[in-house]
């Protein structure tokens, strides 16, 4: 091969590189994603072998399109590995349980409901509260917590809780 095909050769991959690096420049901001992060979780009995979590969480929706919720789970990651799904609350239910157990303090944030449009880039301090079938202790011993939300047009992210 000459030096001249080869010299060719080199700028021809130079600039489809390039044009490659230049759409995944263009398309940042297409994928729609949550990123946050859980603030505080409180957690009270309820009846034996049932328990409360109440998650605070912080998170921006970093793509350039509008997330609006179609759902929201709570998922309980055991000291073992092994997963379990919440029953979520309701945010009328919420208030409730945070009247019935003072010890749970005060409600921080409002709760992450259903049809919550979330704007590009924006930032969100929000709350979700979940019933287990476990006993508390179990709860607090827990590896992690994860709330799983899924957009309208199908989008799922998560916001896990930091290792324990």
């Amino acid at each position: 091969m000459s030096k001249r095909f080869l010299g060719y050769l080199a700028a021809g991959i130079a600039a489809m590189a390039l044009l490659v690096a230049g759409v995944f420049y263009l398309q940042r901001g297409a994928h729609l994603e949550l990123k946050g992060m859980v603030s505080k979780v409180r957690t009270v009995p309820v009846e034996d072998g049932s328990s409360i979590a109440i998650i605070d969480f912080r998170f921006v929706n970093t793509a350039d399109y509008r997330f609006i919720v179609r759902r929201v789970d709570v998922l309980l990651e055991d000291k073992q590995g092994q997963v379990m799904e919440g029953s979520t609350i309701s945010d009328s239910d919420a208030a409730r349980v945070f009247q019935a157990f003072p010890s749970l303090g005060q409600k921080f944030n409002e709760s992450l409901l259903i049809r919550t449009r979330i704007e590009p880039h924006q930032s969100m301090d929000r709350m979700i509260s979940a019933r287990f079938e476990v006993a508390e202790q179990q709860l607090l011993d827990r590896k992690a917590l994860r709330v799983r939300v899924e957009d309208v047009d199908g989008a799922v992210s998560e916001i896990v809780e930091g290792a324990r």
